[in-house]
């Protein structure tokens, strides 16, 4: 008699689970940006501290992604992801109830940790479920998508909800979606598996000195716009950040068990990738806040209209992360795919500023929007398979947390930046439509070319074989496009 065959496990559910988690992140990061205007108005935000609303959660977040990188490699990914949604649904609950600006800021940080654990989690348990190659790219393409779906539905949910209900409720409605993910991670993650008491063991000089350091940073860039580049909190804090992520390198270089395995800050190819990644979310962010300070305070839209002009960039953005990026990723490679997909997203927001007239609305924008929402949706998934090539099974959560640190290092940055170019000028007094639409532009077009700028240093990763012609590479990349 024939042995029965191995059990394998349906791994379309857990996807299914793993993206429905990536939707509800990007559905709290875009939801907020169209409540802006209704949350500093109803809790006394000023035009520049509004931007706390969204820079505490990146301070929380890239506090901690480190340490929950490694907190995921250590304790394991699904403990891991379900202590992270079970914080994000608490602190949603919190920031819902927020009657003033430092209760909601304060959730908004602890939703930043829940994120911290979420991320590094959700990333390992794709690069670790799904194979190298074709499988892991449709993976990430339908985990990209789904960030898109979240950046689409929290545009538009964003100005239904604060329209009809009130601004608390883009914070309430994460509370069942979270609780529904945490519901169904037992049945549908993999066991953790046990490992030994050694291999539990945490850096804790490094942990604080990554987590105290990165925070530093992170609050130091938020800071700048709003008390001043040279003030104690701006320039201070980021100084402090950097001598403590100085001091970080130099004790893990000595550590037994460091937080950052050394191997990986000599992986050219990873810090190439953190550099992409930092300023494809800076300019994204830009991109977001331009937009939306375009649609609001200078066109007069409310927050349903300006959602419902950013629906084609997030729909165009969907498509692309899953029909369009894996296979290309399958052609061309990370390196060419990565490259093309950030240089098409600075031409995108090129033209979309272009189309930011005084006279110019939802179609005005539309060209932009298509062009954009296609290219960055193909820069979003390679530029997370470039994190995942040839990682070893011990290092996929630190890695993860490695790379998403730049990414919310990079968001901040960018935030904090283009803000500062974008209300250069204008003073405490209240400014006329048209010097607020002069600094949107600047903003803008300096967004675009820092975003072309990404992709010229993607082009210096490693070339990889998926890169030659097909007549050389032979018969795999064919099979990855074809699966």
């Amino acid at each position: 008699m024939n042995a029965a065959p191995p059990h394998r496990p349906r791994l379309g559910p857990r996807l299914a689970l793993l993206a429905f988690t990536q939707l509800i992140v990007a559905l709290d990061y875009n939801i907020v940006y169209v409540a802006l205007p209704d949350i500093g108005a109803s809790l006394g935000f000023g035009a520049q501290s509004v931007q706390w609303v969204v820079s505490a959660y990146g301070i929380g977040l890239g506090g901690l992604l480190l340490l929950g990188g490694r907190a995921v490699d250590r304790l394991g990914p699904r403990r891991m992801f379900m202590l992270g949604l079970t914080l994000y649904g608490v602190s949603s609950l919190a920031g819902g109830f927020a009657t003033d600006a430092g209760p909601l800021i304060a959730a908004r940080a602890v939703q930043g940790v829940g994120g911290a654990l979420l991320t590094p989690a959700t990333l390992a348990l794709i690069y670790g479920g799904f194979p190298e190659g074709p499988a892991r790219n449709r993976a990430l393409g339908v985990w990209g998508m789904a960030g898109s779906a979240g950046l689409a539905a929290g545009s538009l949910l964003g100005g239904v909800l604060t329209s009809y209900l009130g601004w608390e409720w883009v914070f309430f409605v994460n509370v069942p979606l979270a609780a529904l993910a945490a519901l169904a991670a037992p049945r549908l993650l993999p066991a953790d598996p046990e490992r030994a008491a050694g291999a539990r063991r945490f850096d804790v000089p490094g942990a604080l000195l990554a987590t105290a350091g990165s925070t530093a940073l992170v609050f130091g860039l938020a800071s700048g716009p709003e008390a001043g580049w040279m003030s104690p909190r701006g320039a201070g804090s980021l100084a402090l950040g950097v001598v403590l992520l100085a001091l970080l390198l130099a004790v893990e270089s000595r550590s037994r068990d460091p937080l950052i395995p050394p191997r990986l800050l000599r992986d050219r190819g990873l810090l190439t990738t953190m550099a992409v990644i930092a300023v494809f979310l800076g300019t994204m962010g830009a991109g977001y806040y331009v937009l939306t300070s375009y649609l609001q305070p200078v066109l007069g839209y409310g927050a349903l209209g300006a959602g419902l002009t950013f629906l084609p960039l997030t729909l165009f953005s969907m498509a692309a992360a899953v029909k369009l990026a894996p296979p290309l990723l399958g052609r061309w490679g990370v390196r060419l795919t990565l490259a093309a997909g950030m240089l098409g997203t600075g031409a995108g927001l090129a033209v979309l500023t272009y189309g930011m007239r005084a006279d110019g609305g939802f179609w005005t924008l539309m060209p932009g929007s298509l062009l954009w929402g296609v290219c960055g949706g193909v820069a979003f998934v390679a530029v997370f398979a470039a994190v995942g090539d040839g990682l070893a099974p011990e290092d996929q959560g630190v890695a993860s947390g490695i790379a998403s640190t730049a990414k919310e290092v990079g968001g901040a940055i960018g935030l904090a930046v283009f803000v500062a170019v974008a209300t250069a000028g204008l003073g405490g007094d209240a400014a006329g439509s048209a010097r607020i639409l002069d600094g949107l532009q600047t903003a803008g077009f300096a967004a675009a070319i820092t975003a072309a700028a990404g992709g010229l240093i993607a082009l210096t990763l490693k070339r990889a074989p998926a890169e030659r012609p097909a007549e050389e590479a032979g018969r795999p990349i064919e099979e990855g496009v074809s699966a």
